[in-house]
């Protein structure tokens, strides 16, 4: 391949790692996803730096942690200066172009300071983590108002699913054999087919805007990263014929969790386990009438990428586009007696990240997994690498994952890193837990998993001894568990008091700073011959300037 790749950036919203033929599950079949895996490396410790959608994406598009962006949970601006991988990109001469969803919420206040309107292009972008909006789509509320950044609604319309809230109202409702219109949200209806033909569902729609974005950048010419961002399988759990009734009980599997668990004295731990989405989750009926909406709807996933792969084979766009796949976070699904995602468990913040490379340099590793551990944040220098994009060490604190992919040295990380704030949740509100308290931070080194929790004692799981991480070791008073809760603490510190704002200062800027002395700056020197054995140059040479 001679000429710069493109990226197709796919991530599905919520899927768990384990949802996936190729990750082991016994029951769900996903061939094209285990395609893709074939032709590309699959990573088998790839983890999130939150388990909420929002600030996980922040992470994912602009390579820095939660600490960092400062967008910590969903409804908090990512503040209009902090750089984007699309900024990046940019620079570089490509095209980085959204279709899907991204969760991000605009700094309106930080654009009418600086004067930025945000309806021109710089606002604009702003407002889309830098993306070029070729489609924007984050789904509704039963409530919202026609959406006016995504056309999906009167895509609907025009096909005739007319209504105040067609995305409601069809994409994401069913009927019951009365008639009547049920709502997804409602997770008794989650076994309706939804009211909407496969071919008009949001999934096969942003699949269709895909290709439309492919065909439109081929007559650009300039080369580009097209994030697919798909809303499913997030709930609302629904799903069109025929994935509605695919799966029943017998492909459920079995729940990951203990009595012990359920028993915890742990004060947020109890606090987790009592919110609503837990205590509804952790009933078995629950499980069986949800997770087969949830396995068709990744069925219908894998259909529509086997659909968009084919196309990108026909046409060659297979041979010049690297494709990534990836979730934003897990869902936990009754294990551990929790519902949605929001904390540390395998299923909530590690993801599947598949990456497949086309340029020869990749054709050693096709077909294998990678045990390294990953964080999300890597993406974004692996794709400024892809597009010949310089790298930027000041501001991106991801790692390139390219060494890995062209099977070569070159990558490595010890710990994994992933932070929640839970202010707005009903854990803070039963604790009484102040906002700036209301925190966690997960550190992962891939044995031990330690969580901080502001406030409370640790969490501390041994997954070689307890892969399923049910017990918590957290307070365990074992020497050798002490030992290494103090090893985990210091290096959450360590990587908590790292250089992370110091983002206009590039190497280049550093290097100038260091010459300060033969530029005429001088602190500290007592005379000529002591300046001139520092510098090395004559004194006689400088006009000194005095404080700066």
């Amino acid at each position: 391949m001679a000429r710069t790749p493109n990226v197709l950036w796919i991530m599905a919203d919520q899927l768990r790692f384990d949802y996936l033929s190729c990750t082991g599950h016994p029951h769900l079949h996903t061939p094209h996803i285990d395609a893709l895996a074939a032709r590309g490396v699959r990573f088998d410790r790839a983890y999130v730096q939150s388990p909420v959608c929002g600030p996980s994406r922040m992470s994912a598009y602009t390579g820095r942690y939660v600490r960092s962006h400062g967008s910590t949970w969903n409804g908090m601006p990512l503040r209009v200066g902090e750089p984007t991988l699309g900024d990046h990109l940019r620079d570089a001469g490509a095209r980085a172009v959204l279709v899907g969803k991204t969760h991000m919420i605009a700094d309106r206040e930080g654009m009418a300071w600086l004067g930025i309107d945000p309806a021109s292009e710089i606002g604009v972008r702003r407002s889309e983590c830098g993306f070029e909006p070729f489609e924007r789509d984050d789904g509704l509320h039963p409530d919202s108002q026609r959406q006016n950044w995504s056309a999906y609604d009167d895509y609907l319309v025009a096909h005739g699913y007319e209504s105040e809230n067609p995305w409601e109202d069809f994409a994401n409702s069913g009927l019951d054999d009365d008639g009547e219109l049920l709502s997804a949200w409602l997770l008794k209806n989650s076994r309706l087919p939804a009211n909407v033909p496969e071919e008009h569902s949001e999934t096969a729609y942003m699949t269709d805007r895909a290709i439309a974005f492919m065909e439109e950048a081929e007559r650009d010419g300039r080369p580009w990263m097209c994030h697919l961002s798909y809303i499913k399988p997030h709930w609302p759990y629904i799903v069109p014929a025929p994935y509605h009734d695919m799966y029943d009980e017998r492909h459920i599997v079995d729940p990951v969790r203990s009595r012990a668990e359920r028993d915890t004295d742990h004060p947020l731990m109890r606090a987790y386990l009592d919110a609503r989405v837990c205590r509804s989750f952790s009933r078995d009926h629950v499980r069986r009438h949800v997770i087969p909406a949830y396995m068709g709807l990744i069925k219908q996933l894998d259909d529509n990428l086997g659909r968009l792969f084919a196309w990108m084979d026909e046409t060659g766009r297979s041979e010049d586009t690297i494709v990534a796949f990836t979730s934003d976070h897990g869902d936990y699904m009754g294990d551990h007696w929790m519902g949605d995602k929001d904390f540390y468990h395998e299923m909530a913040v590690k993801v599947p990240l598949i990456v497949a490379d086309p340029r020869p340099e990749a054709d050693a590793t096709r077909g294998t997994v990678s045990d390294a551990l990953v964080e999300m944040i890597d993406l974004a220098p692996t794709f400024m690498a892809a597009l010949g994009c310089e790298a930027k060490p000041h501001v991106i604190e991801g790692r390139d994952l390219t060494p890995i992919l062209h099977g070569r040295d070159g990558f490595s990380r010890r710990y994994a890193i992933s932070e929640h704030d839970y202010h707005w949740s009903e854990m803070a509100a039963t604790l009484d837990v102040p906002q700036e308290d209301a925190r966690t931070t997960m550190i992962f080194d891939g044995r031990w998993k330690y969580v901080r929790c502001e406030g409370f004692a640790p969490i501390l799981f041994d997954l070689e001894a307890d892969p399923d991480e049910v017990v918590d070791i957290g307070r365990s008073e074992a020497p050798e568990h002490a030992a290494v809760r103090a090893r985990m603490e210091a290096a959450l510190l360590d990587w908590a008091t790292r250089h992370h704002t110091r983002i206009t200062a590039t190497p280049a800027v550093l290097a100038r700073q260091k010459t300060a002395a033969k530029d005429g700056i001088l602190i500290g020197f007592w005379d000529e011959d002591e300046y001139e054995r520092a510098v090395g140059q004559a004194f006689s040479d400088l006009k000194p300037r005095g404080k700066g």
